[in-house]
């Protein structure tokens, strides 16, 4: 993204104006009531951070915020033509990260800090659900997870909140020691290392390293351990830690069993727990959060209740009948992991009718995208699925590993996709979507069953 657009409100204004003051030693002329980062979101009476992007250099925009009613601006070099104040520092960027520090650092309650290749979102989300039962709790909303994010997040922590529960994304090396020195978790979570994110990084090794440095970073705090990665279980803990995972020799010991229904059903740590849905990547990040929730002192009963009544964001593994279909919608997004994750699922349906794979292309996956499609493909294989439809620059890739009679697809047009399925899919068919964001899998979804 070009220009990364946050905005925040400071809801007690003389409190802030310390704060910068101590930061920047300058002194706000005029109330601030929001901090803003791109000037397409700029409000009256907001603080503007002029950051420079590789393609844009938010400098250019001052003009422009002058004229919305900015009550001043963070910038590393003044232009003087504007009637408006500017505070001159080395770099907004860092200068904000040091306000989030030390405005977190004037309250003393739990910090849970999240990271991880997938379920980092959707584990914060369902935390904040459950913890919500016993606690006021602050959280980053949305994609508030980056070295600009998370400081205007942690801005907006106030006195009425009792948690805060903290999502720390990575692009590429570095990060994330950076956003532990901002945030000082007191408890940290890596839901699973995979490769995610390749091209920032590299290799897995240096995105596992990556995410270790949470860990690293608690050495008063607890670290939550999934037994169930191989990798994580490696990792240094300087501090306490608690174990989650698929195995018995663990703090929090848990077990998936499919009823009937094809619903899922999760033992933790002796409590039955009926989610009530199919999603086995909403199950796993059940174990976790179980966890977490236990030990900060949740009873078990309140967990049960909130698990139940928890709905997770649309495109993550939901599942829908459409005329007689299965729809196995997980457009929101994909790697290798996931949609490998996807493909066990979809496995795992019981009943007659056949199972088909729609897949689009995986992005970000640098020069290893060729050998990670056709690892998707190997899978196809193994799990002897029924029918395999593709589309994209890569998924061709996932096309042509295909064998052993399964009946395989490649399309170039999402026009002639959504034609070659509403032909051939019927009534019984299991149908999964996947693919990356970019692919907006969901429309082929919408198009297919339309009337």
């Amino acid at each position: 993204h070009s220009r990364v657009s946050m905005r925040i409100n400071i809801n007690h204004y003389e409190r802030f104006s310390v704060l910068f003051e101590s930061v920047t030693g300058q002194k706000l002329h005029q109330p601030v009531t929001g901090i803003v980062t791109d000037s397409r979101e700029c409000q009256k009476g907001d603080l503007y951070v002029a950051l420079s992007g590789e393609r844009v250099d938010g400098h250019g925009f001052l003009p422009a915020v002058t004229e919305q009613g900015a009550s001043a601006a963070l910038v590393s070099r003044v232009n003087e033509e504007l009637n408006i104040q500017q505070v001159l520092v080395e770099d907004p960027l860092m200068t904000i990260g040091t306000m989030g520090h030390n405005w977190r650092k004037q309250f003393d309650i739990p910090v849970i800090g999240i990271t991880g290749s997938n379920g980092k979102t959707s584990t914060k989300d369902l935390l904040v659900h459950v913890l919500s039962s016993i606690h006021r709790v602050h959280a980053t909303e949305g994609n508030f997870n980056t070295s600009v994010g998370l400081p205007l997040s942690l801005l907006t922590l106030d006195d009425s909140h009792s948690i805060s529960i903290l999502e720390l994304g990575a692009n590429q090396p570095g990060d994330i020691e950076y956003l532990c020195t901002i945030v000082e978790p007191t408890h940290g979570i890596i839901t699973n290392i995979a490769p995610a994110h390749l091209e920032g990084f590299g290799s897995v090794e240096a995105i596992a390293k990556s995410k270790s440095v949470l860990f690293n970073s608690l050495e008063n705090g607890i670290a939550f351990v999934n037994t169930a990665d191989e990798r994580i279980v490696n990792f240094q803990i300087p501090g306490e830690k608690v174990t989650f995972g698929l195995s018995s020799d663990c703090d929090f010991p848990a077990d998936i069993h499919q009823e009937n229904d094809g619903t899922l059903t999760l033992i933790l740590d002796t409590h039955v727990v009926a989610t009530g849905t199919m999603n086995l990547s909403f199950v796993k990040n059940c174990i976790a959060v179980s966890s977490i929730a236990v030990t900060l002192g949740v009873k078990w009963e309140e967990i049960v209740g909130k698990i139940q009544s928890f709905t997770p964001p649309p495109g993550r593994c939901q599942v829908r009948k459409l005329v007689g279909i299965t729809v196995i919608d997980d457009t929101y997004n994909a790697n290798l992991v996931s949609s490998l994750a996807a493909l066990d699922y979809l496995k795992a349906f019981s009943g007659n009718g056949r199972r088909i794979f729609v897949f689009g292309d995986m992005f970000e996956l640098g020069e290893t995208a060729p050998e990670q499609h056709v690892k998707v493909g190997e899978k196809c294989n193994e799990i002897k699925i029924d029918g395999v439809f593709t589309i994209g620059e890569n998924a061709i890739h996932t096309d042509s590993a295909i064998n052993g009679g399964i009946e395989h697809r490649h399309f170039s047009s999402p026009a002639d996709l959504i034609r070659s399925l509403k032909k051939n899919l019927h009534a019984g068919d299991k149908v999964l979507f996947k693919g990356s964001r970019g692919m907006a899998m969901e429309r082929i979804i919408e198009k297919v069953f339309e009337n």
